[in-house]
């Protein structure tokens, strides 16, 4: 996550209308999830095939029925007749949308659930690198906003476009067969009607790609903003956090009206058009009857058929409106979808399985690493942890000590050399297998909203309460946690703030006790607590590390004494090596630093 003074690495985007990149692909992957509703979507078309026939017959029905069979010939009781059955059409037809609408809500909702389902589980698939460059705010639009605006156009558009095209075929079939001369006139404007569409959609799409990449950036910017509150309050930028919001939400104002205004022309522009049609159709419609090539029931149906023929077509552009939004949504889905995931690299290399009690030999041979290509951060790095040793890393800020630990776990993978536990490279492991025999206890302590107890068993979901609450005491956490309001069953906020630094550090370690690593990992523990905390945790790693291998990131050297093997990591590289004792005599770089911790606590 970006620094919360500075957030919003997304809001940083190009204001520039974005285009979608395969509008066809991605409809057709859209299309790939909703056939997978093949029963409701037949249902669905069947009601609206017979929808669309009731609102075809009506037309004819208060036309050329009414007028030429009923009124001109003085026949009421016909007419009384005629009303009753409209009436019963009507609510049929009712009844037939209500049905309809209910079934395709269903079939929308049931194939946006896989769709977030789907993008949900690739997120856990995905490699530590990807979320190193993607804002967290804006995955969360994309999880969110743009999948809520597939659910919308599906829930409307795909009923819509079936009625509107049934329609279209009927009401052209229909009008033929009634005045081949009066259909002609409707078709003059169709034409028009279809590059209009095609202008006005072909904007639409650039503006709506533009307005979810500019609400995903501003998503971002909210979201860590709000994170990083404590720090804006502290450093007083309360100011220019706002300046910020503003910029990014003007860009967004400014993307939205393009994109809404350009889809609010299709509506008026397609009804001039409809109403020169009408016109046209009533002057023809009257200079035919005058010359006794038509009736006046023909041409009052004509007049409603004519509506009936524009409307699917005004809609079909309607939808293609919300369309340019679900696609643009859609596709920003379908990108995080794209990423490559970790199992790809297991599928071709993993064949071996760590045992289920591990002796914990670990050992890195000559391990080369860069983040970005012709930039290395790991030089030429070799070390040998024997089972049950405490191996200490020690070093400036940035010398390259997390990104050891990130190669431990696979988080990252190697350039070159090897990596083994208990002889095995660590490249030929499964890595669920592999992280599942390693322990991690991070700085930053991270807890999850729920009880305390479900926050320690995280460790390992099929624990009793028992095992929790002996790791707990392990842990020295058992104290602490009695005393709060409902014990082991005391809710936790988001985070776990409503416990200090110190308790939170503390039930990590009751978390990674009860997982029971053979490998444990501490990041740097107890750099964020005070020195009476530092020893209660100092105590718990204790207990966690005995009988472990188990690698150290130190920030306060006084932690690591009794390690079996420090080494001190600079510019990537190990610089020295040795006990505690052997390094101070040495008179090094890890002397210097000792002697400047002691001088200043001193």
């Amino acid at each position: 996550m970006g620094n919360p003074m500075m957030p919003g690495r997304a809001g940083r985007s190009n204001s520039a209308p974005v285009k979608a990149k395969n509008a066809k692909g991605t409809v057709r992957r859209l299309w790939d999830y909703l056939r997978q509703q093949r029963k409701g979507l037949l249902l669905v078309f069947l009601l609206t095939l017979l929808g669309t026939a009731f609102n075809l017959i009506t037309p004819y029905l208060l036309g050329t029925v009414a007028f030429d069979r009923y009124i001109l010939t003085g026949n009421y009781a016909g007419l009384a007749q005629l009303c009753v059955w409209l009436l019963a059409l009507y609510v049929v037809a009712s009844l037939t949308s209500w049905v309809q609408a209910y079934i395709m809500t269903a079939v929308s909702q049931q194939t946006v659930f896989q769709i977030r389902r789907d993008l949900f589980k690739h997120l856990h698939d995905l490699p530590l690198r990807f979320f190193d460059t993607h804002s967290s705010g804006d995955l969360m639009s994309r999880s969110t906003n743009d999948i809520e605006n597939v659910t919308t156009t599906l829930n409307q558009s795909v009923v819509q476009i079936m009625t509107s095209a049934l329609t279209l075929v009927g009401t052209l079939t229909i009008m033929l067969v009634l005045n081949i001369w009066l259909t002609l006139v409707t078709l003059v404007t169709v034409p028009i009607m279809f590059w209009l569409t095609r202008l006005i959609t072909r904007h639409t799409r650039r503006y709506f790609g533009a307005q979810q990449k500019e609400l995903g950036g501003l998503n971002g910017y909210i979201e860590e903003t709000v994170s990083g509150q404590k720090v804006v309050k502290a450093y007083v930028q309360e100011s220019r956090s706002l300046a910020e919001f503003n910029d990014i939400n003007h860009r967004l104002l400014h993307a939205s009206i393009r994109a809404q205004s350009w889809s609010g022309n299709i509506g008026p522009v397609m009804n001039l058009v409809n109403n020169i049609s009408y016109a046209l159709i009533a002057l023809s419609g009257g200079w035919l009857f005058l010359q006794g090539m038509t009736s006046v029931g023909v041409i009052v149906s004509f007049l409603s058929y004519s509506k009936q023929f524009s409307r699917p077509i005004n809609e079909l552009a309607n939808q293609f409106n919300l369309l340019q939004s679900a696609i643009a949504g859609a596709e920003r889905v379908f990108e995080v979808l794209d990423e490559r995931p970790e199992s790809t690299d297991d599928e071709k290399t993993a064949v071996h399985q760590l045992p289920a009690q591990v002796h914990g030999e670990v050992i890195f041979e000559h391990v080369q690493f860069s983040y970005k290509a012709g930039s290395p951060i790991l030089r030429d790095v070799s070390l040998t942890a024997k089972p049950g040793q405490t191996i200490a890393l020690v070093g400036p800020t940035g010398a390259g000590k997390t990104t050891i630990i990130n190669l431990l776990t696979r988080f990252y993978e190697i350039d070159s050399g090897t990596i083994t536990i208990d002889g095995e490279d660590i490249r030929l492991l499964d890595k669920e297998n592999l992280r599942s025999r390693i322990g991690i206890v991070l700085q930053d302590a991270y807890l999850f909203s729920g009880t305390v107890r479900d926050n320690i068993r995280y460790g390992r979901l099929e624990a009793t309460d028992q095992e929790i609450e002996e790791a707990a005491k392990l842990a020295n956490a058992h104290s602490f946690i009695h005393k709060l309001p409902e014990g082991y069953d005391s809710i936790l906020s988001a985070d776990g703030s409503n416990l200090s630094q110190g308790q939170r550090q503390l039930l990590t370690i009751a978390r990674a006790i009860l997982a029971n690593p053979s490998v444990l990992i501490l990041d740097e523990a107890t750099s964020s607590v005070d020195t009476r905390t530092e020893m209660h945790i100092q105590t718990a790693m204790k207990q966690l590390m005995q009988g472990r291998t188990s690698f150290v990131i130190a920030h306060r050297l006084s932690t690591i004494r009794e390690a079996d093997q420090i080494l001190v990591i600079q510019s990537g590289e190990v610089v020295e090596r040795g006990t505690h004792d052997e390094l101070l005599q040495a008179g090094g770089f890890y002397h210097d630093l000792y002697q400047s911790q002691f001088n200043r606590v001193v």
